[in-house]
């Protein structure tokens, strides 16, 4: 049923369930898991919710203020706000990542001294012992230093946005970590703080996903083992525009009290969070697929669209044992290179400059993706029931 996303949010607020007995008690439901395509709308439906438990707070701005009656934490774009860079060219200054002053990264940073474990953990992603964050005495700016082979260092460099990333979730995951603990505490007056004592809910927005896939999984693990841990009443809002991300996380949420989404924006922009009801992840490219035909028979495709079949075609030539996703691809009568693969790197590849993306293709590039998953369809024969339950047939690939 189409809503907006204040709609959705308070269905997520709402986590009470019967469960089917006679009795029919009810439970919290302690996460909700929800996956969605970059775009769709994931971080405004976290400052929606915020909303909702802070009705009175001015969501344009972070608010990281002291707050002794706080409900909820959450990590989303807006939170990696709080670190920037001081770049300071004109004075030939070393680049500095600072942190804009707030009572949490003060707390986990200089009050629990949790810097040795942020470091660690952030080392053990980046797969890297030599690059090393080096806090201030302060706690509100890092600088970064690389060990080379010949044990001299390179001091004061500027990371990738991808490590930069990675940094601020190792810092919040060590918020949320000691968070956690300090609510396993049954006894208020033996916690060590109070500020979080009225905590509800974290909300964690798109966590980082640039990392390899073994380390993205690790990072799912962890992320689970750490939720699994919370004895408290604490709730859990997880979302993801990344498939293995959100399989790996469904997979270890089995046995918990969750739900599993996909939330969808529909073409007059209202928005569908259409509950996962099956005891399996999705399989992602036969989603893209459903999503692909869907697109064909309303006439909507997009650019986007080109995307979509060239992720199904990397999948498939994956789990067919070929190197190029291309020779998939229909070939002409001479059986030499295909014609599409350079339209679909053409069309799917993003531009340089964002304002350059459009998401309007033109009728032959339409036709030519009707024509191309046509083609997939009957050589590798991937089928999808009308139930929208989805099943795999590729006995017939060749």
């Amino acid at each position: 049923m189409p809503e907006t996303l204040v709609e959705i949010a308070r269905n997520l607020k709402n986590t009470k369930e019967k469960i089917p007995q006679k009795e029919a008690k009810e439970y919290d439901i302690k996460v909700q898991l929800i996956f969605a395509f970059n775009g769709t709308g994931k971080t405004r439906l976290s400052k929606e919710f915020q909303k909702l438990i802070y009705p009175d707070i001015d969501t344009n701005e972070e608010d990281e203020k002291e707050n002794p009656k706080r409900k909820i934490l959450y990590y989303s774009a807006y939170t990696e706000d709080l670190f920037y860079w001081d770049n300071d060219i004109e004075n030939n200054a070393e680049p500095k990542l600072k942190i804009q002053n707030n009572n949490f990264t003060n707390w986990i940073l200089n009050e629990q001294g949790k810097r040795d474990s942020i470091i660690e953990k952030f080392q053990n992603y980046v797969n890297n012992n030599k690059l090393m964050p080096l806090f201030n005495p302060e706690g509100n700016e890092v600088t970064f230093s690389y060990k080379k082979g010949d044990d001299t260092s390179s001091n004061n460099i500027k990371i990738s946005k991808g490590e930069e990333s990675l940094f601020i979730w190792c810092v919040f995951y060590s918020i949320f970590e000691q968070v956690i603990e300090e609510l396993n505490i049954s006894e208020v007056e033996e916690r060590e703080s109070d500020q979080f004592n009225d905590l509800e809910y974290i909300f964690i927005d798109d966590p980082v996903t640039s990392l390899d896939e073994n380390h993205l999984i690790e990072l799912a693990v962890d992320l689970a083992g750490l939720i699994k841990s919370s004895k408290s009443n604490l709730k859990f809002i997880i979302t993801t525009h990344n498939p293995l991300f959100y399989n790996v996380l469904y997979n270890e949420f089995k046995n918990e009290k969750s739900k599993k989404y996909i939330l969808k924006k529909l073409e007059d922009g209202t928005f569908e969070l259409e509950n996962q009801k099956n005891d399996s992840p999705f399989s992602y490219h036969l989603f893209l697929k459903k999503e692909l035909e869907k697109a064909i028979k309303t006439g909507e495709i997009h650019k986007c669209h080109f995307n979509y079949l060239r992720n199904i075609l990397e999948k498939t030539s994956t789990f067919l044992g070929r190197e190029n996703w291309a020779d998939l691809l229909p070939k002409n009568p001479e059986d030499k290179t295909n014609p599409y693969e350079r339209r679909i790197i053409n069309i799917s590849s993003h531009s340089k400059h964002s304002a350059e993306e459009t998401y309007i293709i033109n009728d032959s590039d339409k036709r030519v993706l009707e024509y191309l998953i046509k083609k997939v369809n009957e050589i590798y024969n991937i089928k999808i029931t009308d139930n929208s339950k989805t099943q795999r047939e590729e006995s017939n690939a060749q």
